[in-house]
């Protein structure tokens, strides 16, 4: 920069369009820092108390330096203030209360103040470069990008994205994956986050998405929308899933994205590092969805239970361990694909199973109900599985079963109400032994049985539940599936593994809310109460 700031007025325009250029920011954002700069250096030679202004006229380059100072009957600040005589010697018209223009004699820079202004451009240009960066990628997440690697540092990796640095954190990357300085990496823009040292954007080759929209560069029926990919699963590096569906009848999904000889599949294959890709046709069937997930596996039979999202995969003794898959890969993919956690279970699991329950359920209704076995396993055979059910169906449902007549349905259900009635008398009693205040008992869809369940957990209170989020209270633990191949790795068990107090009675969002708002009503009355009795 000029040593004088009245020497060249081209110079000034010269560096300012350079490094509008070089740095790819608005020219205007350049001149605004350098008249900045140029204030603080008046500042510095005028004195800071002044209220100095400088302007540079963006055609032509000439400055103008002036200060501004407020009309005043008596001046108490001669920095910022002017006497109404002062004041007309300076513009004709002005009187009190009136702002106006001082202008100031242009100076020469020293070394100290030339340093200073320098900074102070820099800086301002440092932070417009980093707000474009940050403008220029922020809506870009969930693209692919190519860039070339600039360094390695503690197994992450930065990549120059050309205007921008990303970064490809090590749970990121596709394990084993060798890369080296130089080297041309595509990669999907994960997030951008705005951070003081400018813009942070992470990049992924590991999350399912990348391998999606890879699939959408190489298979034009994606990129049209023709064909859609609902689901993906992956274990970077090893094996992947997706689920595809084809919105045109006349083309058929899975073979589009494999293509003429597997060429489309074997880009993506390539570029991610050799994985294995299962390509399989989605379906709005969840059971049908399961079974194409658990491919190539056969599947005998599949139970859903909507209640708790799981799903039970009955399968041939001799698929087993085709289904579980390596270290359980297949049935975990299948999992993530599906959004269920998936049990699997061999044809003599699954008879033991039944008969278990068969067993457990024929006793309950034999001793609760007090009737002989034979009309218990009855009850159990036509698909009856608790004391609700056989206490608040209609009694036609009862009556129904062959030997049974509208007589005995009604002395069943009548029964069967009185065994709730005792379980639930049992439960109070617990409750109360536990100290569970009678308070509790009052809220929304809390029954005995999951007071007790409170009590055990030390929730006594209307402020020992009211202190509660509503995952704690309700959250379902984390579905996983539950059986795993004889050689897979134990995986260690988290905090949410756990699920909420009361996950095990099905409770959805909307009543978990319920209760706990209700159990902080009296928080709002004591609140309204105080400011009463202030008032």
């Amino acid at each position: 920069m000029a040593t004088a700031i009245s020497a060249n007025k081209a110079e000034l325009l010269a560096i300012a369009d350079a490094v509008a250029r070089e740095k790819l920011i608005d020219r205007g954002i350049v001149i605004e820092a350098m008249e900045d700069a140029i204030q603080r250096a008046a500042k510095a030679r005028y004195g800071a108390e002044n209220d100095i202004r400088a302007k540079i006229d963006p055609k032509g380059g000439d400055l103008r330096l002036w200060r501004v100072v407020e009309v005043v009957e008596e001046v108490e600040n001669y920095f910022t203030q002017v006497s109404s005589t002062e004041a007309a010697k300076l513009q004709k018209d002005a009187k009190v209360g009136d702002f106006i223009v001082d202008p100031l004699p242009n100076f020469e820079f020293g070394r100290i103040a030339a340093q200073a202004a320098k900074q102070v451009i820099f800086q301002k240009v440092r932070d417009a470069e980093r707000e474009r960066q940050y403008d220029e990628f922020k809506d870009r997440a969930g693209e692919i990008i190519t860039g070339v690697v600039k360094r390695v540092e503690f197994g992450h990796i930065v990549v120059d994205l050309g205007r921008a640095e990303g970064v490809i954190r090590r749970d990121q990357q596709i394990p084993r994956e060798v890369v080296r300085v130089g080297d041309r990496v595509r990669s999907l823009i994960l997030r951008v986050v705005r951070e003081n040292r400018g813009p942070q954007i992470f990049l992924s080759r590991a999350h399912p998405d990348f391998m999606k929209k890879l699939f959408a560069q190489e298979v034009p029926e994606i990129y049209d929308g023709v064909i859609e990919i609902k689901a993906a699963a992956r274990d970077p590096g090893s094996r992947a899933k997706i689920g595809v569906i084809s919105h045109d009848g006349g083309i058929d999904p899975v073979g589009a994205c494999v293509g003429m000889k597997g060429s489309r599949v074997q880009a993506v294959v390539q570029e991610m590092q050799g994985e294995k890709i299962d390509i399989i046709p989605w379906s709005p069937d969840t059971a049908t969805f399961v079974v194409n997930a658990l491919q190539p596996a056969t599947v005998s039979r599949v139970v859903i239970d909507e209640e708790e999202e799981r799903i039970e995969v009955v399968v041939p003794d001799d698929q087993l361990s085709l289904a579980i898959g390596r270290r359980g890969q297949n049935v975990r993919l299948a999992s993530q694909l599906t959004g269920k956690a998936i049990d699997i279970l061999t044809e003599a699991d699954a008879s033991e199973k039944r008969q278990k329950e068969f067993v457990e359920r024929s006793e309950t209704f034999q001793n609760e109900l007090d009737v002989d076995e034979t009309l218990a396993q009855l009850l159990v055979a036509e698909g009856f599985t608790s004391l609700d059910e056989v206490a608040y169906v209609e009694l036609d449902e009862v009556a129904s079963i062959e030997g049974l007549d509208d007589e005995i349905a009604q002395e069943l259900q009548s029964r069967a109400q009185e065994a709730l009635d005792r379980r639930e008398a049992a439960n109070r009693e617990l409750r109360t032994s536990l100290g569970v205040e009678d308070a509790l008992a009052e809220l929304p869809h809390l029954t005995e049985a999951m007071l007790v369940t409170l009590g055990k957990a030390g929730i006594k209170t209307l402020d020992d539940l009211a202190d509660l989020a509503t995952d704690e209270l309700i959250a379902k633990k984390r579905a996983e599936p539950r059986r795993r191949a004889e050689n897979a790795a134990p995986q260690r068990s988290r905090p949410e593994d756990k699920g909420g107090i009361l996950a095990e009675y099905g409770l959805n969002e909307e009543q978990g809310n319920e209760i706990i708002m209700a159990a902080r009503a009296h928080w709002f009355e004591d609140d309204a109460s105080a400011e009463e009795a202030q008032g």
